[in-house]
């Protein structure tokens, strides 16, 4: 009597199927199907400029106008070397202004314990004492080596008209050398303003 495949139930044809293949040399095995590539298993979407006001709160932009404004507070954090602007302190935060823009700020003070300014300098090999003449024609706040008492609050308008690096920095004297200070960035490439954050504090 003679076996056929078709005779053969289903499980047992499979098994006969495959002794043969083994007896002639062939792999039973099926291929695997491909693995996922490890480069596009866990892929990072790219950074885009809408992706600043979660980055650094307090960054509007308005591309028509060719200006940004700044919405800037000062708070005091229990156990901190200094005040913080907008969350930050020491660098932590850059703003990345396109050469030509028109910043506007709106600068308060949230912190009961002391005063402060706002200032912008010119990037040097050491942050200074305190703050002196600003960068930009009215880049700074009133008052900015005594500082405006608690609750207090100034408005600003200047042009970044020249590129380099800056520091915002109080200009309370001390308060810039223990940290009080944020970067800007004025780029001839930039297209658009935002703002890079390396840590929180």
């Amino acid at each position: 009597m003679m076996l056929t495949l078709s005779s053969l139930g289903p499980r047992a044809a499979l098994v006969l199927a495959a002794l043969t293949a083994c007896s002639s040399g062939q792999s039973a095995v099926a291929a695997a199907p491909p693995a996922a590539r490890p480069d596009t298993a866990h892929s990072v979407p790219a950074r885009t400029p809408n992706a600043v006001p979660d980055s650094f709160p307090g960054l509007l932009v308005d591309s028509a106008g060719r200006s940004a404004t700044l919405e800037l507070t000062v708070t005091a954090k229990p156990g901190a070397p200094s005040a913080l602007i907008n969350g930050y302190r020491a660098g932590e935060a850059r703003i990345i202004m396109p050469l030509g823009w028109t910043v506007k700020w709106n600068w308060s003070s949230a912190d009961s314990t002391a005063p402060h300014s706002l200032v912008v300098m010119v990037q040097r090999e050491k942050i200074p004492l305190e703050g002196g003449r600003p960068s930009f024609s009215n880049a700074m706040t009133r008052m900015v080596t005594e500082g405006l008492r608690p609750g207090q609050n100034d408005q600003s308008t200047f042009v970044a008209e020249e590129a380099g690096w800056y520091w915002m920095m109080c200009g309370v004297p001390g308060h810039g050398l223990n940290g009080e200070w944020l970067e800007l960035r004025v780029d001839p490439d930039a297209k658009i303003p935002r703002a890079e954050v390396r840590k929180k504090a």
